[in-house]
């Protein structure tokens, strides 16, 4: 008789699905938390009961984050036909799934991570602050941008302030990355967080631009910080 153990059986866990275009879905318990922290149980409890998460689901979306935008554009009309649009931190492409689905046909998406192909997009997997970027989108574009548009976030260490201040470095460098290529009177939008770090980029945006504005989507979830800058009528780099 063998003394060998039998393998251990692999546990699965069945993945997201259902949700409707009303944004309706059923709350589900989760059935097991094998091998999950606390957090990753929050987490994964949360998308799946989540209205926007069941939305993107059902629409075909690649992320919740795309009904932030669509709520966005409706009040700033910004992504139209014709239009030259960077989406910085690209991944997994929901931002540039809206822009195409509202006539954009000229838009490259920018991130360190892999990107499912999102045609007519173009997808570039490099660093926005890499000194090539900027002009290979412009090539890419066939000219200057006029709406560069970032739902960017670094990863995360869990230590509040230090996940506040990394956040903000990447806000001032999307920030000086736009100053260095859009086009005069283009625009520019970017996740943020309250703070007082966000002031000081909201003052140096004003320098910049004719309007700067902050606006929480519904689809930002209520109990985060959570927000966005809209900054319109880009003066220049003067």
């Amino acid at each position: 008789m063998s003394d060998e153990k039998p393998p251990p059986r692999k546990r699965m866990v069945k993945p997201p699905s259902g949700g409707t275009e009303s944004g309706r879905v059923v709350p589900e318990r989760l059935k097991t938390a094998w091998k999950r922290t606390p957090s990753q149980q929050a987490w994964l409890s949360r998308q799946i009961n989540d209205p926007f998460a069941a939305k993107a689901r059902a629409h075909g979306y690649r992320s919740r984050a795309a009904y932030k935008l669509t709520e966005l554009d409706d009040k700033l009309r910004l992504l139209r036909p014709g239009a030259r649009v960077v989406d910085l931190g690209a991944a997994p492409g929901g931002w540039t799934q809206v822009a195409l689905e509202r006539g954009v046909t000229h838009i490259v998406g920018v991130d360190l991570l892999p990107v499912d192909p999102l045609p007519p997009a173009a997808i570039l997997e490099m660093d926005f602050t890499d000194p090539a970027c900027g002009p290979e989108l412009i090539r890419l574009l066939g000219g200057a941008p006029d709406l560069v548009m970032s739902d960017i976030a670094p990863n995360t260490v869990g230590h509040r302030q230090t996940d506040h201040l990394r956040i903000v470095g990447l806000i001032e460098a999307a920030v000086d990355f736009t100053v260095e290529v859009l086009k005069p009177g283009g625009a520019f939008i970017a996740k943020a967080f309250q703070g007082g770090e966000t002031a000081e980029v909201i003052g140096t945006l004003k320098r910049h631009f004719a309007s700067v504005k902050t606006v929480k989507p519904k689809a930002s979830r209520s109990d985060s910080s959570e927000l966005y800058l809209v900054a319109t009528g880009f003066k220049g780099r003067g």
